[in-house]
């Protein structure tokens, strides 16, 4: 990884991390809603998940391959869970693009370190 490139992957991996915690959350709440409200609550969520997947794809335009892609299959499955009516499915694969993007933001943190620019 080059450092250009580590800095806007580190850049784009706090982005979507905390985006992919605010989803989860969401969707937690959700389950506690009434029913009258939950259905502009999952268009909220939606609305989200799909800018966070949209902030995945320019990651991998400008921050290299990594495993930017896993993330977006993962997104695009949690997004076919709350689309099937199960949203609180959707957060297993959520967790997972968490780990992977946090993993990301972990290498590219670490060779900004080691080149002295963190």
């Amino acid at each position: 990884m080059e450092v250009k490139e580590a800095i806007m992957a580190f850049s784009q991996s706090e982005k979507i991390k905390a985006g992919l915690i605010w989803i989860s959350q969401t969707l937690e709440l959700l389950k506690g809603l009434p029913e009258k409200d939950k259905k502009g609550a999952d268009q909220v969520s939606h609305a989200l998940l799909h800018m966070i997947g949209h902030e995945v794809s320019l990651a991998r335009a400008i921050a290299g391959k990594h495993e930017w892609h896993e993330i977006e299959a993962l997104i695009d499955r949690a997004i076919i869970m709350m689309n099937s009516g199960v949203g609180q499915e959707a957060t297993m694969h959520l967790t997972k693009a968490l780990s992977i993007t946090t993993t990301i933001g972990h290498r590219a943190m670490s060779l900004l370190k080691e080149k002295d620019l963190l």
